[in-house]
């Protein structure tokens, strides 16, 4: 059966709080953000000792971690602070064991510098592809070297958005060290919206078997304009984010996301797979479990 997740950047505390307040609320796995009150695990600042505190903390809550958060934009198109970003998202692969989990999971990035989830011109040319592509063959090395995988996840926006253009990464770099987040959300624009099923079905024709990890979000039209989209909460930007342009994406439960048809095609070669909820703020967190847990239910999974 599917384990229920949650990410633990949703949950603005010292560590050990972290952690109760999440096992409390019936959770029996997190994918771990590297941002607590109370422990430094900034760039630089992991040390194994921390790592293992960190890991320890999680499992005796019997919350074990099934994957670590690493994003950032990997191709930024100012050099300094696209080795700044990769080098520490390195760091976390390098200690990923030591976290409790080889998977670490980053978006593709954009050449937009206002935004990590802002189209950009080059985002789609051959030139960016290849750029983007050299980027993620390193890091699906370092995983490789260090026990872990790098998990690649999608973004309409990023380099990596569409389902043919993550199939053509897959090919381009067919390694150990490389596996895909599944979120079918992420692939969904104001053209195919319409074709819920159809893409839904073809992302899982195409990528179940790079599959690692999954997420729960939803995704509708937007009713906010065609601007960058952000929840109030305290939090890093990544969770804070809820869509751009026609698209936004808010919890799941929340927009119009096939759940019967997702869980149904995820089970399939995955009948075992955390599925991770996110795209929430803290109080919302009861109510978006009761769904997932309610069609994970009907799913028989």
């Amino acid at each position: 059966m599917m384990q229920a997740g949650i990410f633990t950047g949703y949950f603005p505390y010292g560590l050990e709080e972290t952690a109760k307040k999440i096992r409390g609320l019936g959770f029996n796995t997190v994918q771990l953000d590297l941002h607590f009150k109370d422990i430094d695990l900034s760039a630089g600042q992991i040390t194994n000792d921390k790592a293992k505190k960190v890991r320890d903390t999680f499992r005796d809550h019997n919350l074990p971690v099934c994957c670590v958060s690493g994003y950032t934009n990997i191709i930024h198109p100012d050099k300094a602070e696209r080795e700044k970003r990769v080098g520490y998202l390195k760091e976390i692969i390098r200690n990923a064991r030591h976290f409790g989990s080889p998977y670490v999971i980053s978006e593709t990035g954009t050449y937009n510098t206002e935004s990590d989830w802002m189209h950009h011109p080059k985002n789609k040319t051959e030139e960016g592809f290849e750029e983007c592509r050299k980027v993620i063959t390193d890091l699906a090395q370092t995983a490789y070297d260090h026990g872990a995988v790098f998990l690649l996840e999608t973004y309409v926006n990023n380099v990596v958005g569409s389902v043919e253009e993550t199939v053509k990464m897959f090919a381009q770099v067919d390694h150990p060290g490389l596996g895909l987040l599944m979120d079918p959300t992420n692939y969904f624009e104001d053209h195919n919206i319409d074709s819920m099923d159809q893409v839904l079905n073809q992302i899982f024709d195409s990528l179940s078997d790079k599959v690692r990890i999954a997420h729960a979000k939803d995704v509708m039209r937007s009713k906010a304009g065609a601007s960058e989209k952000h929840a109030d909460i305290d939090a890093s930007e990544a969770h804070t984010f809820r869509g751009v342009g026609a698209i936004e994406l808010p919890a799941p439960g929340l927009g119009a996301l096939n759940y019967d048809l997702y869980l149904e095609r995820l089970a399939v070669k995955h009948p075992n797979i955390p599925i991770v909820i996110e795209h929430l703020e803290e109080p919302d967190v009861p109510r978006a479990k009761a769904f997932v847990d309610k069609k994970l239910e009907a799913a028989g999974v």
